[in-house]
């Protein structure tokens, strides 16, 4: 087998999630609960290779072929949250977001009270890449806390701490304007547990009160409004993705 051929095949549950139909992580929940055909056949394992000339169902719908990637930005505000369906019938940002994006993929995550850059994609792949601890993305969050500022709280945050059986790596902080009793900080981190700033910065006697993420990776809010949605250009992810996706 040549190298050219070789580079046909991949595995099923990479197609389904590059074709913008789900993550890989749903994708293979899909395989096992027997929902994917390839060929006519139903399979029960993701480590099967398929290649350009297979045909693929999901609930015996046939799924397209890789779609071209496509990046959004968007502001989210304070008071929704990041997921296609809540339980709980609260606001999410699908219903803030047009009808035509309905379909696409949030990365990463921001709980209801805090708000700013989320990415959204069509490529489920590109969903799960930068979400991949070992890629070590670093996102920026600007932090309004309340209590007082000193070393050795700072220090606790920047050497990383263990909370609850739980431990949660450094965070690098910078100090920006005060008033009163409230102080801005510049937090980075490349990780992304739940409620990670929240947790460390009340481990320490600070009270966050409003969070704002800022960058994700190479991807910044800049001058985005609350809601307001912005495509990346193509050139943009070419140059910074193209060995890792076809562009």
């Amino acid at each position: 087998m040549t190298n050219e051929s070789k580079k046909e095949f991949q595995r099923v549950a990479k197609f389904i999630a590059n074709s913008g139909l789900s993550s890989r992580r749903d994708a293979e929940r899909m395989i096992s609960e027997g929902r994917v055909q390839v060929d006519g056949k139903t399979i029960n394992s993701p480590a099967i290779n398929i290649n350009n000339n297979s045909n693929i169902k999901v609930d015996g719908i046939e799924i397209s072929k890789q779609k071209n990637l496509r990046v959004w930005l968007f502001y989210k505000p304070i008071g929704s949250l990041v997921t296609n369906n809540d339980p709980e019938n609260r606001k999410t940002i699908f219903q803030i977001l047009p009808k035509s994006m309905k379909k696409t993929i949030a990365i990463g995550r921001l709980d209801m009270n805090s708000e700013g850059l989320i990415l959204l994609t069509n490529n489920g792949g590109f969903s799960r890449y930068m979400e991949l601890p070992k890629n070590d993305f670093e996102r920026e969050y600007k932090v309004r806390v309340h209590g007082k500022i000193n070393s050795k709280r700072l220090n606790i945050i920047e050497k990383g701490s263990k909370i609850d059986d739980v431990y949660y790596m450094p965070i690098k902080v910078s100090i920006g304007k005060a008033t009163g009793t409230n102080s801005w900080l510049t937090m980075r981190l490349k990780e992304g547990k739940n409620r990670e700033i929240r947790k460390v910065c009340k481990f320490v006697g600070l009270e966050v009160n409003r969070l704002i993420r800022t960058s994700y990776g190479p991807f910044d809010l800049a001058d985005l409004k609350k809601e307001e949605i912005r495509e990346v250009p193509s050139v943009f992810l070419k140059n910074n993705f193209k060995k890792h996706f076809y562009l």
